[in-house]
């Protein structure tokens, strides 16, 4: 958690001189102490990027004021932009079906701390990781998906999140596509994780696919959801060597720590407001 109460600025715009200044100049002239500032130039599109974070505590303005203070100089330059208070918490869901290895993580950096976040509920499309839920106090709800009921779960599921006032949604291992009923209520605020084999290896079993054909590297991705299937913007990744002496389990092993670790750190950025989304690309503030 930070120390002080924070705001937090995301910018981006057509790139063009003074941007920094002005901005910087703005929060200095209503009493913030700028803390940190990245800032990125994509030279190909002609785009800027920057994250702005400030002490709140002399701060002249309330960030409801500020927004609409701000809006001025945010038109004179094209800005797209978003301000947070750091210590707003937000509140994340958690999807699951069967295999527990994600929620447990999850679960167990929100217990610690290291996440600081609400998860008010977990929805599970099967009832295996229920206990899991229970054994941490929250709330489990049980909402089966058959290819008949699909829309009418997907709708519950909505109205599960609406009612719990949710702000972004993880997918630890959920073993089903989301459609537009879900992914449209929640833009670039739902974060999935998967192996990275796809396309080459697609199905329920792709680390065994992958150690038939002797893959010499394993790895996983996290990105947001988008209507276009494991097509949304990439916001983290790693990959292992693996080699002939190791087993399959070996691999299930190395790939489910993978996917645990490379989760959690997108899940981490996304809380830590350190990600912006351009052309289907995200720039990572570090």
């Amino acid at each position: 958690m930070n120390a002080t109460r924070t705001a937090i600025l995301l910018i981006h715009c057509p790139d063009r001189k003074g941007i920094v200044a002005e901005v910087s100049g703005f929060i200095h002239q209503h009493g913030g102490n700028v803390l940190h500032l990245d800032q990125h130039v994509d030279f190909e599109e002609n785009v800027f990027f920057m994250r702005m974070e400030w002490s709140l505590a002399d701060f002249d303005l309330s960030l409801e004021s500020f927004r609409e203070v701000f809006e001025p100089l945010a038109r004179r330059f094209e800005m797209i932009w978003s301000v947070e208070d750091s210590a707003r918490r937000a509140r994340m869901a958690v999807f699951v079906s069967k295999q527990p290895h994600c929620l447990y993580d999850i679960l167990s950096r929100q217990e610690t701390g290291e996440f600081d976040v609400d998860i008010p509920l977990i929805i599970g499309n099967h009832d295996d990781c229920r206990h899991i839920a229970e054994r941490f106090g929250i709330p489990f709800h049980h909402v089966p998906v058959t290819p008949e009921t699909k829309a009418d779960s997907e709708r519950e599921q909505v109205r599960l999140l609406e009612a719990h006032g949710i702000d972004f949604v993880v997918l630890a291992r959920y073993m089903q596509i989301l459609t537009p009923i879900v992914v449209d209520r929640f833009p670039l605020r739902i974060i999935n994780i998967h192996h990275s084999f796809l396309p080459a290896f697609p199905g329920a079993r792709p680390y065994h696919s992958a150690y038939a054909r002797g893959v010499k590297i394993i790895g996983a991705t996290s990105h947001y959801v988008t209507a276009e299937l494991d097509a949304g913007p990439i916001i983290e990744q790693d990959t292992i060597r693996v080699s002939h002496r190791e087993t399959i389990e070996d691999f299930i092993r190395r790939g489910r720590d993978l996917e645990k670790s490379v989760l959690a750190r997108a899940v981490w950025l996304h809380l830590r407001r350190r990600i912006l989304v351009y052309n289907n690309k995200t720039v990572l503030f570090g």
